[in-house]
């Protein structure tokens, strides 16, 4: 990739959907359709996109279907346009979830976070009951399950970031309850022989969400900047589209976990210095950093499926610019810097 100015959202999306050699060639193996549960959030429309546009270079003739409740009307018509098929479906509600059309590949996004604290029952149901429920409903299917780095609670910044086979320490009822879908999910694994991958991620950055955007608002509007989770993953959302799809390779029973998350383990303080010096800004600091923070080691997924295509460098210089622009924003801060485990 080259250039650190892109025009516009259609531009964009464009790039986070554009697929690797490895995800054509994943497409090309793997058979039958693929259906994206919880397709509407953050990532699930261009991964979708990035699903079809490989299916198509690869000369493979397949349905990929998005399912959501559709709150939004546009993601509906943003993924009618691209050819992908749509269907509005409460998954919670087992009437609903068992008209979905069976097809061989799943992936799993649906899950609740931001609004946690407070909702603790619905959470608990969102993230771990109706995994179970979907596990039976596509006990002949291979399944690729998102779940997140937060079940590793937080490691000391020297050590690099937890590795898979680490053990897990979730704070909270949004990690804890995320511990619980993959619990859940490795045991229909095991007693219904499905093959399935985990993907924890930790984080997915483009221009309009993402640690990142939340630091450079931040540095634009002048506002101080706590240190205390001094130190965070990113990953460019098209690299983490990437990785997932190609995760079908690897499904198996037990699951098959794989960290996606980028490769540096990033400075807060250095990153939105670089975010000041491109912007124009004077940045402050408040507090100090902490010894530890979320962070997971990602070196699996590269040796797996490669390097991130899009630097840390890149981005920052991507997002600088789309912030000075005015560009597009999704309106959802990442709160990467809880400290507490509380959404």
């Amino acid at each position: 990739m080259t250039g650190c100015s892109v025009r516009d959202v259609k531009e964009l999306e464009t790039l986070l959907s554009k697929p690797t050699e490895g995800v054509i060639d994943t497409m090309s193996r793997i058979e039958g359709d693929i259906i994206i549960l919880g397709v509407s959030g953050k990532m699930g429309p261009t991964l979708a996109c990035m699903a079809k546009r490989a299916s198509d270079m690869a000369g493979v003739e397949r349905k990929v279907i998005g399912v959501s409740r559709f709150s939004d009307s546009k993601y509906e018509s943003t993924l009618n346009d691209f050819g992908i098929e749509t269907i509005k479906c409460e998954m919670l509600d087992p009437a609903q979830l068992a008209t979905l059309p069976d097809t061989p590949n799943v992936v799993y996004m649906a899950g609740m976070k931001f609004g946690s604290t407070g909702k603790e029952s619905l959470t608990w149901a969102t993230n771990t009951y109706l995994p179970g429920m979907v596990a039976q409903k596509y006990r002949n299917s291979r399944i690729v399950a998102f779940s997140t780095g937060n079940v590793y609670g937080m490691s000391p910044i020297v050590q690099g970031g937890s590795r898979e086979t680490d053990p897990t320490h979730p704070d909270g009822d949004y990690a804890q309850s995320c511990l619980g879908r993959e619990r859940i999910l490795e045991h229909f694994s095991r007693t219904l022989n499905i093959p399935m991958s985990i993907i924890r991620l930790n984080y997915a950055v483009e221009l309009r969400y993402g640690v990142l955007v939340d630091l450079a608002k931040k540095v634009f509007n002048e506002d101080s900047i706590d240190l205390a989770m001094g130190a965070a993953n990113v990953i460019w959302q098209g690299d983490a589209n990437a990785m997932t799809l190609m995760s079908f390779n690897q499904a198996s029973t037990p699951p098959f976990v794989l960290n996606v998350a980028g490769p540096e383990t990033l400075s807060i303080r250095r990153v939105c210095e670089e975010f000041g010096v491109l912007m124009g800004k004077q940045v402050t600091f408040a507090g100090n950093e902490a010894p530890d923070a979320l962070l997971s080691n990602g070196q699996l997924g590269h040796q797996l499926y490669g390097y991130p295509r899009v630097s840390v460098k890149q981005m920052i210089e991507m997002i600088a610019d789309w912030v000075i622009r005015g560009g597009d924003s999704l309106g959802k801060p990442t709160s990467f810097e809880t400290r507490d485990g509380k959404f």
